[in-house]
């Protein structure tokens, strides 16, 4: 029997690519849809934390929430925590040719997943390093995915399609979390 676990966020690209990871571990997500108010730092343990508590107390259930941030060696690895302020003003042609076209584009994608059951806060991360295309390929409707290209590939996140799903920085993340859910008997 599958275990359920709750994620909040807005984002149904996350909702999709964690119920197909978690999934062949026998964990069923529950999509709660709710905007949390995210702490402007670069600190993501921090971030990751309040956010994971805020949710935690206004659903009163276990639940996890993740962010996942862009570290850009040529800015000293921002944006990090901000990243999604970064893309929301700069969204994706802008954003390749700042930091696509640079002689270092070299960043480390890195997603933190925060689970609370209430007794306790856990953290998750995964990362995967890449470089920042010069500009946007394949779709758009997944923020900084059309920009970034794991190394060793030659096709942006965007670009794979589910191939994405086993290699990214979610994918480490999520495993980590199943098998955390598994040592505790919850799957």
């Amino acid at each position: 029997m599958p275990f359920d676990v709750r994620f909040v966020t807005n984002n149904v690209h996350k909702v999709a690519e964690a119920r197909s990871i978690l999934a062949a571990a026998g964990v069923h997500v529950v999509h709660l849809a709710q905007k949390v108010d995210e702490l402007q730092t670069i600190d993501t343990a921090v971030l990751v934390k309040d956010k994971t508590l805020k949710a935690f107390a206004n659903v009163g259930r276990p639940l996890f929430v993740e962010h996942t941030g862009l570290y850009l060696r040529h800015l000293n690895d921002l944006p990090g925590g901000l990243t999604q302020i970064f893309w929301d003003k700069l969204e994706s042609d802008r954003f390749a040719e700042l930091f696509g076209n640079t002689a270092d584009t070299f960043a480390i994608a890195k997603t933190v997943i925060g689970f609370t059951d209430g007794r306790g806060f856990f953290t998750f991360a995964g990362s995967i390093a890449g470089n920042i295309a010069p500009d946007p390929r394949g779709p758009r409707d997944f923020q900084w995915d059309c920009v970034f290209i794991p190394e060793g590939e030659d096709k942006t996140f965007a670009e794979m399609g589910d191939r994405k799903n086993e290699i990214s920085m979610r994918r480490a993340a999520l495993d980590d979390f199943a098998t955390f859910l598994k040592e505790r008997g919850r799957v």
